[in-house]
């Protein structure tokens, strides 16, 4: 059985549940990693090097390999690009949990960003050719929700797990969901595909290398600077490959990504909005977790609760951005949301070292009911674009979008905080205490200097709130670029009336 976008499957929203289990695996096991970070340091004694190369290894093969997974799934089927994912991201986190040394967990983790260039993409294209139009926003916003769910939850879970049991138990969480994933998705799930065309292996190629180039660059500027040898490699590799794509995408007969779709409005500023959306947002959790522990003292489990007002909110506010997006349109909607989100990150821009945790937590509910105003009429009016025989590598281009601005936001983001807390310090504070707060009160319990806690706080505190604006100003700019590039989706020309023909409707020929 093949859906396209105009059948209405029965099982759908069966189908739908299926499809955020799967995501579940992925999203769970990122934000986990982020609260394991302590317990990977003293356990496997990795090095704040490693531990960027743990978390980077992920981001550098999934989306160097999102666009030809989408196309491969196109072309192969859909469901079996979502099980090819389930069945690698299930593997590779079984051996995760027996890595010794950080170059094995490494190598792991890249195994993991394999799996998850098919699983992503192939829960949105799947949902594409599912649902019809009328419902696709809705099932979104419940997509959208899941996710929320398991990125804020995830904290939670983790530091449950490691509050009782090792570190590995952080990766093997993900075994279970993967098998009941897979099982799930051959019972329940119909497979689909676009129509036969020729592997496109020269733009596979370009685009692969290009992207992976592109990221690198990217996590190259935290730990060596703008300027540096291998930052500036990336970032030229990056770019002469992924123009060398767009020109032969242009030119070949059957392209994997044809480039006519960024001429549509809606996608393109869809597309644009998302990158701008995950660049205000992506470094600032990275930031919160260690606000959260570092400044306030919470232990993992409670740095995990503390999200909350903002999981709640942002999957109250899923629906209500459907709603808007009916009643006023896509793109008053995903403005309003992103305005809200700015308003969010202003808070956290002007809190003090003494102002806690209340101060934090309306920060959190303003940036959730932004994230869930304006994700999913995003997420819906870029897929909404799409051709149906697209729907892989047009999922795959969202997933793709949103990791350039994740990866851009961690750079920049982790550059100015990182630069803002080494110049707030005091002169005389010490190489490793200027370092990082981690660092810094390191020292501090080994030399009893409570002057360096109280120091090392205050400067965290100002890098977040020069941060913070960094995000606002993203947030903002997805704001302008939503209302003046989206239109709305003009409305389809009425039926013709049926032949009437001694006062019977006689219906209109099939053709």
């Amino acid at each position: 059985m093949t859906s396209t976008p105009f059948e209405r499957d029965p099982r759908r929203w069966l189908i739908l549940g299926v499809l955020c289990l799967s995501l579940l695996v992925v999203v769970v096991d990122n934000m986990v990693l982020n609260i394991a970070i302590p317990s990977l340091i003293s356990d496997l004694g990795a090095s704040t090097a490693e531990i960027a190369w743990i978390i980077d290894a992920y981001i550098l093969v999934f989306a160097g390999l999102l666009l030809t997974a989408g196309s491969l799934s196109d072309r192969y089927g859909r469901r079996r690009g979502l099980v090819t994912g389930l069945l690698v991201f299930g593997g590779a986190s079984a051996l995760a949990t027996l890595a010794r040394t950080p170059e094995q967990l490494i190598a792991v983790r890249g195994l993991m960003g394999a799996g998850a260039a098919f699983l992503m993409p192939g829960t949105l294209s799947i949902l594409t050719t599912v649902f019809a139009e009328d419902e696709r926003k809705k099932a979104i916003a419940i997509w959208s929700s899941v996710l929320t769910l398991a990125a804020l939850g995830g904290p939670t879970l983790g530091g449950l797990l490691l509050e009782h049991y090792w570190w590995g138990s952080v990766f093997l969480l993900n075994v279970p969901i993967a098998a009941l994933g897979i099982a799930a998705a051959w019972l329940i799930i119909p497979e689909s595909r676009g129509p036969a065309s020729r592997p496109d292996v020269l733009g596979a190629l370009l685009s692969t290398v290009g992207m992976a180039a592109l990221v690198w660059g990217v996590i190259n500027v935290a730990s060596h600077g703008w300027g540096s040898g291998r930052t500036l490699a990336g970032f030229v590799i990056g770019l002469v490959m992924l123009s060398a794509f767009a020109l032969w995408e242009r030119r070949v007969t059957e392209p994997m990504l044809p480039l006519s779709l960024f001429r549509d409005r809606n996608f393109g500023g869809a597309s644009l909005s998302i990158v701008l959306l995950s660049f205000s947002a992506g470094g600032m959790m990275l930031a919160l977790t260690q606000y959260l522990q570092f400044v306030l003292g919470y232990g993992p489990m409670r740095a995990g609760l503390a999200f909350i007002p903002m999981l709640v909110t942002t999957m109250v506010f899923n629906g209500i951005g459907v709603l808007v997006d009916r009643r006023l349109g896509a793109r008053v909607a995903i403005s309003a949301g992103l305005l809200l989100m700015a308003a969010g990150m202003g808070v956290l821009a002007t809190t003090g070292p003494d102002d806690g945790y209340p101060r934090l937590a309306l920060a959190f509910v303003l940036m959730g009911a932004g994230s869930g105003i304006a994700a999913p009429p995003a997420v819906g009016t870029l897929l909404g674009a799409l051709p149906p025989e697209r729907a892989g590598v047009g999922s795959a281009v969202n997933d793709t979008v949103q990791q350039i601005g994740a990866a851009l936001s961690v750079a920049v983001i982790g550059s100015v905080l990182t630069s803002v807390y080494a110049s707030a310090m005091p002169p005389g504070a010490g190489e490793a205490a200027r370092r990082s707060i981690g660092e810094a009160l390191g020292v501090a319990a080994t030399t009893g200097d409570a002057g360096l806690i109280v120091s090392a706080r205050e400067a965290f505190v100002a890098a977040l709130s020069v941060t913070s604006w960094v995000g606002v100003a993203g947030a903002t700019a997805a704001a302008i670029v939503a209302a003046s590039i989206l239109r709305p989706k003009p409305a389809p020309p009425p039926a013709p009336p049926e032949p009437v023909e001694q006062g019977k409707a006689i219906a209109p020929e099939r053709v």
